[in-house]
């Protein structure tokens, strides 16, 4: 008789017992979201008979798992662990065995939606490389209906029922698509790296997501189960016993507030009611100018998290409907007052952004050009400067509406998370100006809780204070919500950086930004703190001295600096600290009585911080080269 696997709270085995998914029932410990190498749970069971043995078991499974919150990514590991325990088959088959329980949990939730509301999302290596007549445009490739691939079968299936069809990989532009409001759940076809990136942002939010994966990696030459996908796309229109909670109406919630009419709703434009045509300030009266830059800049770009978290934490202390069953409707139902609340966060974010990018001189702020290398910096300062003014107008003026208590409580957080704020970019910017580059880790996280905690902290305090009438009870959060954003915050602050190395698309477009713009990082202070004295030297050089006294290009020069990161594990280090920052987080978030509060701290973590599978890149060469 086989030995019972390890169960989860309240389970015997897999075989007998409903499997729980009950996440406030146990502590996060043992949780797999740490920096580690999943390559070798990648592979695809090669035979037919064993995908299809697997894929009629984890439907069993996910039958008996609790519908109504979505699974994190290592719940859903452990169960696919046991599954595979069960079945005798390998732990290579992990990811695969995953993408099949998250599809299978899910099913019911993708046919409550109908088929016009679906996203089917195809990938590129399906069609044949040679002879395509289609072109690329922003949102992935302009497939033509030629009959000479498979995508162009399933793509006209898919549109026969309704479906909207997107030919492209990655999670960034689905979940867009998704927040924007045009579709409420997704069936695609990937391979395992592209579906693994899929599960943090996609499954984690609660969308209603179905996969079939490729049978291999390959991107060349690659094949599908066919009668699989066909079956996905199949599933018909029906309404699911119960609904599992969501966090994408909230998520909606907070990314309209930013669209225009949306916008001049909530903040009503007092010179003009007139946008700004393609980002041209012609024809418009100068006094009109600066709240015309405002108010595009804050429509444009960006996750829309900080004004998210807010509406989620005073949805989470109203008793969580807004993720609930009936969420579209509790969403519609949140005061205006709020809205503007939420909304005065991300005008500071966004003027903080701006002078950000003056102080640094950024080229690329969402994928533009920087309001300061458009505009000139001195009109970048004073829109900046206008939208902190705009925030602190949005709550002021609800004081009627909330209350002078909770408004006075609200602007004097926010009044705490700017002047927190200011004293760490102060920091920052006297040690990137002083000739003396010593740093210590501790002094470059120091520098990291004032850079961007507060940001969190106000988001989620905001929110609390919206929700709860009771002084004492918003006085009793206040302090695990202070050290859960500032763990939360250091750690993010230290991925950033990480993914500084690798370049950002989505944000900033050059590599190692932070080494050339002379920014302190913890990166930077590891280094120093770990490298023998000549070497240590070496590394200052390669900052303080300037392009022109360098006898190496800056390319030469990152090179050389990747190498003695490399050479003092600094990249190791830092993913260390990340995890001990997070275990803190995962502890307040363990602490607190509030179970749709503890839910949203948990899926703050797992969201953002998001980190890189392995090292920034592959180990360099021998230390001892510069080119």
């Amino acid at each position: 008789m086989t030995e019972p696997l390890l169960a989860l709270p309240g389970e015997r085995n897999l075989a007998t017992a409903p499997v729980s998914n009950d996440r406030s029932a146990a502590s996060t410990e043992g949780r797999k979201s740490r920096r580690r190498k999943t390559a070798h749970l990648k592979n695809v069971p090669q035979s037919r008979d064993v995908r299809e043995q697997m894929k009629a078991k984890c439907a069993e499974v996910a039958s008996r798992l609790d519908k109504q919150r979505p699974l994190t990514k290592d719940e859903m590991e452990e169960v696919a662990r046991r599954l595979l325990a069960e079945m005798g088959q390998p732990e290579s088959f992990v990811g695969w065995t995953m993408v099949m329980l998250a599809s299978e949990f899910w099913r019911d939730q993708v046919a409550a939606v109908p088929p016009s509301r679906r996203l089917f999302l195809l990938p590129h290596c399906l069609k044949h490389a040679e002879g395509c007549p289609a072109d690329y445009d922003q949102f992935g490739l302009d497939c033509k209906t030629c009959g000479a691939c498979s995508i162009a079968d399933f793509r006209s299936q898919a549109e026969d029922m309704g479906y909207k069809v997107l030919v492209a990989e990655g999670s960034p532009i689905v979940l867009k698509i998704i927040v924007s409001g045009y579709v409420d759940a997704i069936c695609g076809v990937a391979c395992l790296n592209v579906l693994e990136k899929a599960i943090d942002k996609i499954l984690l939010a609660g969308i209603p997501c179905m996969a079939v994966p490729l049978l291999s990696s390959d991107c060349r030459n690659t094949a599908v189960d066919e009668d699989w996908v066909d079956e996905m796309i199949q599933v018909q229109h029906e309404q699911p016993a119960e609904k599992t909670r969501s966090y994408v109406h909230l998520m909606r919630a907070a990314s309209r507030m930013f669209e225009p009419d949306e916008l001049s709703r909530l903040a009503p434009r007092i010179r003009s009611q007139q946008p700004l045509k393609n980002g041209s300030l012609a024809g418009l009266d100068p006094i009109a100018a600066t709240e015309a830059l405002a108010y595009d800049f804050l429509a444009q770009g960006g996750k829309h998290s900080r004004p998210f978290i807010t509406l989620a934490a005073y949805d989470a202390l109203q008793g969580g409907r807004g993720t609930a069953a009936d969420g579209e409707q509790a969403v519609r139902e949140i005061p205006d007052a709020v809205r503007r609340a939420a909304m005065s966060i991300e005008t500071f974010h966004k003027a903080s952004l701006v002078h950000d990018d003056i102080q640094d001189d950024d080229a690329y702020r969402y994928g533009a050009a920087t309001m300061h290398r458009r505009h000139g910096v001195p009109t970048a300062i004073n829109v900046g400067d206008y939208l902190i003014g705009l925030g602190y107008r949005l709550v002021s003026r609800e004081a009627g509406a909330l209350g002078a208590a909770k408004s006075n409580a609200i602007v004097d957080s926010l009044a705490a998370a700017h002047l927190r704020l200011s004293e760490g970019q102060g920091a920052e910017l006297l040690w990137r100006d002083s000739l003396e580059k010593q740093l210590k880790p501790i002094d470059a996280l120091k520098i990291y809780a004032l850079k961007t905690s507060p940001a969190f902290e106000a988001a989620l305090t905001s929110g609390v204070r919206l929700a709860l009438d009771s002084d004492e009870e918003a006085a009793a959060l206040a302090d695990p919500i202070r050290q859960f954003c500032r763990n939360l915050g250091v750690a993010f602050q230290i991925l950033n950086d990480l993914q500084d190395w690798l370049g950002d698309a989505h944000n900033k477009l050059d590599a190692a930004g932070d080494i050339l713009g002379g920014r302190p990082t913890v990166l930077w202070a590891l280094a120093l703190e770990s490298l023998e004295p000549a070497l240590r030297e070496e590394l200052r050089s390669l900052v303080e001295t300037t392009d022109k006294q360098s006898p190496l290009s800056p390319a030469q020069r990152i090179t050389r600096v990747r190498q003695l990161y490399e050479h003092a594990s600094v990249f190791d280090k830092a993913h260390r600290l990340v995890d001990k920052h997070q275990e803190r987080a995962e502890a307040v978030a363990d602490s607190l009585e509030n179970e749709e509060l503890r839910r949203l701290l948990y899926f703050l973590i797992d969201t953002v911080l998001e980190r890189p599978e392995e090292s920034p890149e592959p180990p360099l060469q021998q230390l001892g080269a510069t080119k």
